[in-house]
């Protein structure tokens, strides 16, 4: 049966495996501190534009959105972190395979959904900005910006299977580590890929809205 070093090499989350005992107690804390303080503020976030008829607009959809998928992460993934950080190295619940995927899945749909919710709100930002009122109002209807909002979540959920290969830990029902490795390495260019490539679409949008805005600022001060 493998050690504590072994299980520590293959676990997602380096820190939470340290031998040292204190060093996991203050980063129970830290993910408990994070746990409340990141619940409270989204909770916050929905409950005003919920409340508030002038503040349901498109782009706060986008945004509550976002905070729903940062709750799936403060209020369900960082709890459980703050109490298994507190458990010894060689606790059988975090050998559980199903359960490290099942922690995995869910941290990876929250990551997944809060980064399209960042694109959507950006690119609503940008066509209102920079194109016509007509094209805006035709392309945010609110079926439309419901369709976009379901498909942030169906996007998350056909890559949620694949986040977890990065962390599972090793078994003995596993294929041979050379494969582990291959794979895991397969899914972590693909998540780089798809980050770059959220950065590189939010970047064309904001330096779109500036180019806008700079245009304008010209014509007024000629003008």
């Amino acid at each position: 049966m493998p050690n504590a070093s072994s299980w520590t090499a293959t676990s997602p989350l380096l820190l939470l495996w340290e031998d040292s005992s204190g060093t996991r107690i203050f980063l129970s804390l830290l993910y408990a501190v994070l746990a409340i303080s990141g619940t409270l503020s989204n909770v916050m976030v929905i409950y005003l534009v919920f409340s508030f008829k002038k503040l349901q607009t498109t782009s706060n959809a986008f945004i509550v959105n976002g905070c729903t998928a940062d709750l799936s992460v403060c209020a369900l993934w960082m709890p459980q972190e703050a109490v298994l950080g507190l458990l010894p190295p060689n606790s059988s619940s975090l050998r559980s395979v199903e359960y490290q995927l099942l922690r995995g899945g869910l941290l990876g749909l929250g990551l997944t959904v809060s980064l399209a919710s960042h694109l959507l709100v950006a690119f609503n930002r940008y066509v209102l900005i920079t194109k016509l009122p007509s094209v805006y109002q035709a392309l945010y209807q609110r079926r439309h910006t419901g369709c976009m909002i379901g498909l942030s979540w169906a996007l998350a959920l056909l890559l949620a299977p694949l986040l977890p290969g990065l962390w599972t830990l090793g078994s003995a029902q596993q294929p041979p580590l050379w494969h582990t490795d291959s794979s895991s390495r397969y899914t972590a260019l693909l998540l780089a890929l798809a980050v770059l490539g959220q950065t590189a679409l939010l970047l064309h949008c904001y330096l779109g809205i500036v180019r806008r805005v700079r245009g304008s600022a010209k014509r007024v001060s000629v003008l």
